[in-house]
């Protein structure tokens, strides 16, 4: 299996983005969305997945198979979600 070189730069911009996406979701947090704040918080929490799956865990570079499965992982995570929010929708 042959591994690609990734330059520190790339690996120091996705730290900074992800301390970006965390101060983000401190100011979530702090601030009132209403209905609004589980959404922020998802989307926030599924970006910064996104880039620790893509770059630290070489998604990137990987083969097609190895893409087919963190899909279906994804997948299977938003199933998860759906089901939760529609019983926590149905709740009085």
């Amino acid at each position: 299996m042959s591994y690609s070189i990734v330059p520190t730069r790339i690996y120091l911009t996705v730290f900074v983005a992800l301390m970006a996406l965390l101060g983000l979701t401190l100011a979530v947090a702090y601030v009132d969305l209403g209905e609004f704040n589980l959404a922020a918080a998802m989307t926030i929490a599924v970006a910064k997945a996104a880039l620790i799956v893509t770059f630290f865990m070489h998604l990137r570079h990987g083969r097609k198979l190895t893409w087919v499965f963190a899909g279906a992982g994804f997948f299977w995570l938003a199933i998860m979600l759906v089901l939760v929010m529609t019983d926590y929708a149905t709740r009085p």
